[in-house]
Formats: structure tokens, sequence, C-alpha cells
């Protein structure tokens, strides 16, 4: 399949493969500006949708498969559509951001509009800037398995972030 005139993945890509339209997050990494940032936007909202609308499906043992399945999938989904858009990290490739913002949600349940708001801030700091070790794991594990995996890490330090709050100024 052909990307658009502008060298970038569009729709009929997005729809040409399923493991496309999973490691594009079902078309939030399309975005021209910021994917990661409306992949991450994606994750949060259909988080709280679907444990909002059907809370009997979406327990946290669901959420713990999904975050798990997802990552699995997610390693074989990045190296194909990184394969097939002869960029092994695209920035349109927006599934690990989603599969990290969903587990660090999951781990903050019950959690308030303001702390998943103040996640997402520092979720995403982490995931752009890459401080070390992450930088340190992305530069170096490549294919789909370094995709998700500094992400994952990523979520680990905003969970880390949130850990060390609650130590310091909320406990009793």
């Amino acid at each position: 399949m052909k990307l658009s005139n502008t060298g970038r993945p569009d729709i009929p890509f997005l729809l040409s493969h399923p493991f496309h339209l999973v490691s594009l997050g079902f078309g939030s990494g399309l975005s021209p500006v910021m994917p990661g940032t409306a992949g991450t936007l994606f994750a949060w909202i259909s988080y709280d949708l679907l444990t909002f609308f059907s809370p009997a499906v979406f327990t946290p043992l669901t959420w713990g498969i999904v975050c798990f399945a997802g990552f699995m999938i997610g390693i074989k989904a990045c190296q194909v559509t990184g394969t097939a858009l002869n960029s092994p990290d695209d920035g349109s490739m927006v599934w690990d951001e989603i599969i990290a913002f969903w587990l660090i949600l999951l781990l903050l349940t019950p959690a308030s509009l303001f702390t998943e708001c103040v996640a997402f801030l520092v979720f995403r700091f982490f995931d752009m800037v890459k401080p070390p070790p992450i930088r340190f794991f992305d530069e170096r594990i490549h294919g789909g398995f370094g995709v998700m995996l500094d992400d994952i890490i990523a979520a680990f330090f905003t969970l880390l972030v949130f850990a060390l709050w609650k130590t310091c100024f909320v406990a009793p």
C-alpha cells in the first residue's frame, strides 16, 4: 500500500492491514501535529469511557489482560507497520503510547480527573523528552519490541513520580 503524497500514512494506509489500524491507534496517529499526544488522548478518553459505560466488562483484571495482550500484539503491529513505512519507529505509530497510558490509568485507579490530567502531562514529558534511562533503551533496542518498551519505561517513571508524591506529600 502506498502512502499519501506527503509521505505520511493516510486513511487508505490505515485500513490496508489490521496491524496498521492498531499501530496507528485506530487513526489517532494520523494527527498532523503531535500524534503521540493524540494517541495518549485517545487512550485516556477510551479508558474512561469504556470503564464508565461498561464497568462489569472493563474491570481492573480485564484492563490488565488488555494491557498485556496489547503490548504483545503491539510488538508485531509496530514491526509490520514500521517496515511498511520504512520508518521503524515512525511518529504515527501510537499504540505504544496507548498501551502505556492505559497501564498508568489502570494502576492509578481510582483517580480523579485532576490526577489523570497530571498523569497525562507527566507521561507526555517522559515520552517526549526521554530522559535517561529511557533514551538509553530507545536508542539501543529496536524493532517492534523497542517501540513498545520505551513507552512502558516512561509509564513506569510516571507511576514512580506518583508513588514518590504520595510517599513524600500525602502520607499520614
